[in-house]
């Protein structure tokens, strides 16, 4: 069902453009539907807030339960930010402070970009703990991507990630290892997800302290799991909101920081990504950057508008049948105050009945 544009967030209108269904606040007040509010806290780096902002208002907007889905978008103040991100931040996101009085049916929790060895070093880890807390108590489930999930199962169970000494980077095979969770309900058993990250969390980490691993990769590891109530915090540890393009930007990213001498080496191309076209227009380009780098001239412009129809999406189905999962479980389990996260009779403990 629809998202309802009750801000003017610019995501709306990028949304409405590529042809998703937005409702205007007026009317959906009209509707004799019932609302779920979700709220969305972005942590990911200035260039990155608006992508980011599409990627999972998509899969949210594309899911298929009979509700109206209000998107509440907030960050944390520790965070650095440039002038131009803090003025959008000021004009279309929502306060912590008011989300708490007002509550959520449900959270998400996006990655961001780490600087510091030890997660609790980084400047969003007490924001980001205050309202991991406050989810416990007040929301229904939260799902958590990527580095989110190993800083909040590192405050909730005690769970260290552990460093690869290499780049997790690219579009890797997936299996259902609990198929009869409703979370995985009708999802092909094998499936594929990008990976971007430095770092690990383990199956053997994670069942040791009471998680259900959903799916996992033979090469890339766990993707998938859920805190030990089989509901209240999912974890992502790929990226299935990425975008058909996002790893190709992040390509791009990095060859850019290798020209200008940021990286040392030249970046390798993601795994399982890139078709042999791709690689062959993306090798020429590689030969116009090394010359261009030894005579000192400007960087050549980047392939992209050759590449872009040359890269499919090959997990975004999957990803939205699982969103769409969540907030079926989310929509049969929540109170209808927006305040109060489980209906009258719902065990926190054990909210699916599975236990």
């Amino acid at each position: 069902m629809p998202l309802v544009d009750h801000s003017g967030l610019p995501t709306f209108q990028r949304l409405r453009a590529e042809g998703q269904d937005i409702l205007r606040e007026d009317y959906a007040e009209h509707q004799d539907i019932r609302e779920l509010h979700i709220g969305l806290l972005n942590m990911m780096p200035d260039a990155a807030l608006m992508a980011t902002e599409r990627q999972f208002f998509r899969l949210v907007g594309m899911s298929n339960q009979i509700a109206q889905f209000h998107m509440h978008v907030f960050t944390l103040d520790s965070l650095p930010r440039g002038e131009a991100a803090q003025a959008y931040i000021a004009q279309y996101y929502e306060n912590f402070a008011d989300l708490k009085q007002k509550g959520l049916d449900a959270l998400i929790i996006t990655g961001a970009n780490p600087v510091q060895a030890n997660l609790e070093d980084e400047p969003f880890w007490g924001g980001l703990m205050e309202v991991v807390e406050w989810a416990q108590v007040n929301v229904t489930s939260t799902l958590c991507s990527c580095l989110a999930s190993h800083a909040i199962v590192q405050h909730l169970y005690g769970i260290r990630r552990r460093p690869l000494g290499f780049k997790r980077w690219g579009v890797y095979k997936h299996a259902l290892t609990m198929p009869e969770h409703p979370l995985v309900s009708n999802l092909n058993t094998h499936f594929d997800v990008p990976h971007s990250r430095f770092n690990q969390i383990d199956r053997q980490q994670l069942e040791a302290k009471g998680l259900k691993v959903l799916a996992e990769s033979q090469k890339a590891g766990v993707h998938l799991a859920v805190s030990p109530d089989l509901f209240r915090f999912v974890f992502f540890q790929g990226h299935p909101e990425y975008d058909g393009i996002s790893l190709m930007k992040e390509f791009r990213r990095e060859v850019n920081a290798w020209y200008v001498g940021r990286r040392p080496d030249y970046p390798p191309f993601p795994q399982n990504y890139f078709r042999p076209q791709v690689k062959a227009i993306l090798n020429e380009y590689r030969l116009h950057l090394e010359h261009a780098r030894e005579q000192g001239t400007e960087i050549p412009e980047f392939p992209e508008n050759s590449l872009l129809p040359l890269l499919p999406n090959t997990w975004r189905d999957t990803a939205k049948s699982m969103v769409s999962n969540w907030i079926g479980k989310v929509y049969q389990l929540t109170n209808n105050e927006r305040n109060l996260p489980f209906m009258e009779g719902i065990d926190p403990n054990n909210p699916l009945g599975l236990r």
